[in-house]
């Protein structure tokens, strides 16, 4: 967990309801239209909100459909980090594992330091390890594995679900578990089930990315969130430069 609010914009996404199609679908389905009734779903008091209308731009030259899918993929990928990062931050304030973290025997940042001076106190390796490996999933998570493969799906801006992570199966190296769902648990949930299932985490993940911040706002800038204050330890450090103290050291 350590890292993972400062390696969100690399971050990988989690996958919410992976399926096997027995083809590439490349039809679009996501339109401004679809995101209105979303939004009435996940929120009946405020509905649609865009106030920047992005939803009818073209990023990238693109069609309207496919910057919504990229959207929402990115809001359903960017709240799952949230959720980790509010969930981490308050375990290790409180709890650290008791083994060594390296072969060399360096323990675990104490819960005498803030999460974020946990990360600060992190050998350069560990670092680079943390973000090499979320690197990887953000990778893989785009490949889009070819039709005909066990875990083929199609690009969630081409007819595939936002936030839907292919499976492990094509690896060559076994892999004992997915990134979603690796004990099975909810693939024989019904559709209607995971889309409300979906809804539920996509508010989740808007309330999450509200809590982290808050907990960064409170640290770096003491009584910014009145009622944080006390609670989380003041920060001085930089947010947004995961490897300030290990490059000044070079």
């Amino acid at each position: 967990m350590k890292g993972i609010v400062f390696a969100s914009a690399i971050c990988g996404a989690a996958a919410f309801a992976p399926s096997v199609p027995s083809r590439m679908n490349t039809a679009v389905h996501e339109t401004k239209a679809d995101l209105q009734e979303l939004a009435a779903g996940l929120n009946p008091f405020i509905k649609y909100f865009d106030p920047l209308s992005l939803s009818d731009a073209s990023f990238w030259g693109t069609s309207e459909e496919k910057t919504i899918a990229w959207l929402r993929h990115s809001e359903i990928k960017h709240g799952r980090i949230a959720m980790a990062a509010f969930v981490g931050y308050i375990v290790q304030s409180n709890f650290v594992f008791p083994w060594a973290l390296t072969t060399s025997g360096t323990p675990h940042p104490s819960t005498d330091l803030s999460p974020p001076e946990q990360w600060d106190a992190l050998p350069f390796a560990s670092k680079l390890q943390i973000i090499a490996f979320i690197g990887f999933l953000e990778f893989y998570s785009e490949l889009s594995p070819r039709s005909g493969t066990k875990s083929a799906l199609p690009h969630y801006m081409n007819g595939g679900k936002p936030g839907q992570f292919p499976t492990f199966d094509d690896i060559p190296h076994p892999v004992p578990f997915n990134l979603y769902d690796p004990f099975g648990f909810s693939k024989n949930k019904s559709e209607e089930a995971k889309a409300a299932g979906l809804k539920k985490e996509i508010n989740n993940g808007r309330l999450a990315m509200l809590g982290i911040f808050g907990f960064l706002c409170e640290q770096t800038i003491p009584g910014s969130v009145p009622a944080l204050t006390g609670i989380v330890k003041p920060y001085s450090g930089e947010c947004m430069a995961p490897f300030e103290g290990n490059l000044l050291n070079f």
